[in-house]
Formats: structure tokens, sequence, C-alpha cells
């Protein structure tokens, strides 16, 4: 059994958690190098008997709380980085930073995670094993997971065994309030990141014919790409293939030697992820031969698929029925095509993450505005539903496994 107040005790630490989630929000940070936010969080955490391991290639830290005895090891992680973009909400606690908001979550769940490391810390005499607090930057395309683990953060040479498992939240500023929901198998894609330079010759666009213009080529392309996704790839294992910029020409009357694509490419196995690299050269430079062009695809690779162990789904489900009763848990039907960075824990460790519902209590939630926008809002009250989630998730894996 779960400790029986454990809402009650996130409830009783909902101050604490709003102040942090707030502190936060006004000085939004980018990237792998997030030092005042971890800043934040080690005075809000400085009276915790918690050890702490930094790193070098970011500013990221994890905390560890050992409990009474020797037993199993599980992670907790919040994410800690802004987007660049301003922000629109008119609220007190507004960024103070131009052009930065924490326009994704990655404030509440830093404060979400604090507050877990509060509650658990008062109830380490009652579990044996040990539990990781991971804060984490550098989520928001910048690989911070990735470089915390090749520092050993997690484990490795200097710090035993990685751990045994892994979990993590996202809010949903459209999501009903206070819900859980969550899926095994695939729950977030890969994204990766494509660029086509489509070479031709230019010359004057009165005379056409005495050049090798690139812009139908490139429309060409874009066209023969989404043929590509449909005809090539089953629907059932979704693959997204997005262009979203088209970049060509001076003036009006010149035809360029170039023109350039730039998007994104999602999926959701290592299969097809390969297979779509693969694909789009195999496209493009057909498609330019045909019209005289020739065209180069170059794949930046983001993160992986986001995996979840079925084990530790089955550990959310139940610690959301048991924590919050009936109608807290929703199963997700498929998986969401955005990426997420934890990807790359729990491709080492079992683990899921789970997303909570952060819409105002009683609106309606499908017009909320979403994650990325620079009006997204967040009904705190939500908040110390996430911190116990958390605490559950981990007293539950450290008393009973995956079992």
């Amino acid at each position: 059994m779960l400790h029986p107040d454990l809402l009650d005790s996130a409830r009783a630490l909902s101050d604490r958690i709003v102040a942090l989630r707030r502190a936060i929000h006004a000085e939004p940070e980018l990237g792998l190098h997030t030092p005042r936010t971890m800043a934040k969080v080690r005075e809000a955490l400085a009276h915790l008997p918690l050890e702490w391991r930094e790193g070098t290639s970011t500013t990221g830290q994890v905390a560890v709380l050992r409990g009474g005895g020797e037993g199993r090891r599980v992670l907790l992680r919040g994410d800690m980085d802004a987007l660049p973009m301003a922000e629109e909400t008119g609220l007190d606690f507004a960024s103070t930073i131009a052009g930065r908001m924490h326009a994704c979550g990655h404030d509440t769940h830093t404060a979400m995670l604090a507050g877990a490391a509060e509650l658990l810390a008062g109830l380490r005499e009652s579990f044996a094993g040990e539990i990781l607090f991971m804060f984490q930057p550098g989520e928001e395309g910048f690989h911070g997971a990735r470089f915390m683990l090749e520092d050993g953060l997690l484990g490795g040479e200097h710090h035993g065994p990685l751990p045994d498992a892994a979990f993590a939240l996202h809010i949903m500023p459209n999501a009903p309030h206070g819900v859980f929901a969550g899926r095994a198998g695939p729950l977030m894609a890969a994204a990766d990141q494509f660029d086509i330079v489509v070479t031709g010759k230019g010359g004057h666009a009165s005379m056409p014919h005495e050049t090798r213009d690139p812009v139908p080529a490139a429309c060409a392309i874009v066209t023969a790409l989404q043929a590509m996704v449909t005809r090539r790839f089953d629907a059932a294992d979704a693959v997204v293939v997005t262009v979203t910029q088209l970049d060509a020409g001076t003036a009006h009357n010149i035809v360029p030697d170039n023109a350039r694509l730039r998007g994104t490419i999602r999926t959701l196995s290592a299969k097809h992820r390969a297979a779509v690299h693969a694909a789009m050269a195999e496209v493009a430079g057909g498609v330019a031969a045909a019209h005289g062009v020739a065209a180069e695809v170059t794949i930046t690779e983001g993160f992986p698929v986001t995996v979840c162990d079925e084990r530790a789904v089955a550990t959310g489900r139940a610690v959301a029925a048991e924590a919050f009763g009936e109608g807290a848990w929703r199963e997700l039907p498929a998986p969401i095509m955005g990426a997420e960075d934890f990807a790359y824990v729990i491709e080492k460790v079992p683990g899921a993450m789970f997303f909570l519902g952060v819409a105002r209590e009683g609106e309606d939630w499908r017009q909320c505005c979403g994650i990325h926008s620079p009006r997204m809002m967040v009904d705190e009250s939500a908040l110390p539903h996430g911190t116990a989630m958390l605490a559950g998730c981990a007293l539950r894996f450290l008393q009973h496994g995956f079992g």
C-alpha cells in the first residue's frame, strides 16, 4: 500500500511548489545551462538530506535520497529549460526576460519534482533503496538527458549501476484537470530535422530555358515526399514528413541557382526512422535529376522514440487509482507525434512518462491554449497531483518493483 495521505501531503506543500514554479517562470533560461534555475532548486531543497551530483556538460544535477536500508533504485526526472518566445499571459509572475517563456511547462515539472523530493525525504525511514531526482536542462532540442547520461550522473564508473526504473511527468494545459494519461510502447515520436539544397543554374527569369531552374524541382520534391510517406510506409506505424520552409531567389526577375527546403521527420520505430532517411535521399535525388538539377539531403538526428515499459505504465496506472481514485487515469489510444528527450533515459532504464492535465477545473479544456503557445496557462492547483504521482511511483516501485 502507498502512504495513505500521499495527496494530502503533497497539497500541504502546495505553497512551496507554486512559489518555486513562479520564481522559475519569471526568469526563464534556455539550453543546457540554466544556472539560476538550478540555484533556485538547490535553495528550495537545501534543508533536505540529499547528496548532489554535478556534471561538466550541463548545469543539470542529480539529487540522491537514501532510504532506511539497501534496496532498489528509482529515478524521477524534471526538465528545466524554457523556449525562445515572448510571453503573452499577463500573469503577475510572467517572464521578466524578453523573448523567453516557460511555454512547455518545464517550470512546473521542476517544481513538482522538488515537491516530490520534499515529500519523500519526510518518509525516508519508511522505505529501503535510493531515489534519484534528475533536474535536467536542455530538453528543448539540446539533448540534455543524453549529456547527463554521458556525464555518468545517473550511473557509471563513479556512481554505480543505472537506476532500476525511471518516471517523468509532462503537463498538458489542454487536458482535463488532474487527470493522468499514458500508454505502453511508443508514447512520443523520434524527431529529426532535414535540409535539402536543390542546385541548378540561375539566369534571367524571362529566359528560363537557358537556366536549370531549381524552384519547380523543389516544389516537386515537396509533393513527392508526401506521396512517399503515404505509399511506402504503413499508416499503422506512423511517419510524418513536413516541409516547413522553402527559400529561393532574391528578386522577381531572377532564376536562382539554389532552392532550399527544411522541415521535420517524425517516426515511431527505429526501422521506419532509418527507412525514411534513405527514402528521402532517393526521392529528392530522383526528382531533381528529372528536372536537370541536383539535390543534396542532410538529416540531423534529434531525439529517439519515447518507448514506455509496460510494467512502468502499470505502476503509474496503479498509483493513479490508489492515490486519486476512479477517473484519474486515461489510457492514450495512440502515440503523440511530438518528441521528448526523456527517451534517452528510458532507452537504458525501464520506465515511463505520463501526462497530467492542468486545465482550470470546470473549464472546457478543449478551448485552452496548448504547450508552446505564448498564452499557455496552468491551473497550479493541479501541481500537487503531479508531486503525489511522482512520489507514489517511486514508493510503489521501491516496495514492489514491477511486480
